[in-house]
């Protein structure tokens, strides 16, 4: 069985931005992200209103840009509730993403105003949303790590095997 993330060591992953995989899809490369917004195994993960926020806002930030709307195929949560998978039309590197992965995470940190989409006939679980909480982890994962990334939280630590 051949699932990226479980050869990462998830005991020595750091909060950051990683490549998750890349895929040819056809005569393109699309390449899937890991944005780990808390450290697993270590720290509390994130309720499911505040990643179901993020996805709103991270989703909505990503579609509305000129330059990445159309590189955009998927903003969604881990099932482990420490991180976010954006998956990015082209074969790119995490240093390829970082600037407008940290503008996206300054928009939700900065956000206010109605979450887009979280009206019942827009989302299935419309009040399952955490804007304040959301804008606190936001702002705290722009400050802690994506203002001062090093490769350390962009090159996965793969298990002894």
């Amino acid at each position: 069985m051949d699932v990226t993330s479980f050869g990462i060591d998830h005991n020595r992953l750091l909060r950051g931005i990683y490549v998750s995989r890349k895929d040819q899809v056809g005569d393109s490369v699309v390449t899937t992200f890991d944005v780990r917004i808390k450290e697993p195994n270590h720290e509390m993960v994130l309720d499911t209103s505040i990643m179901h926020t993020i996805e709103h806002l991270m989703a909505t930030f990503f579609r509305g840009n000129k330059e990445w709307a159309d590189k955009t195929i998927y903003v969604g949560p881990m099932g482990c509730r420490t991180g976010m998978y954006v998956i990015f039309k082209g074969d790119l590197e995490s240093r390829d993403v970082a600037d407008i992965i940290t503008e996206s995470f300054r928009y939700m940190a900065e956000f206010d105003g109605e979450i887009p989409a979280a009206q019942a006939e827009m989302c299935g679980n419309y009040l399952d949303h955490n804007l304040q909480v959301t804008k606190i982890e936001c702002e705290k994962f722009l400050e802690e790590v994506l203002e001062q990334l090093t490769d350390a939280n962009m090159v996965y630590p793969r298990q002894n095997v």
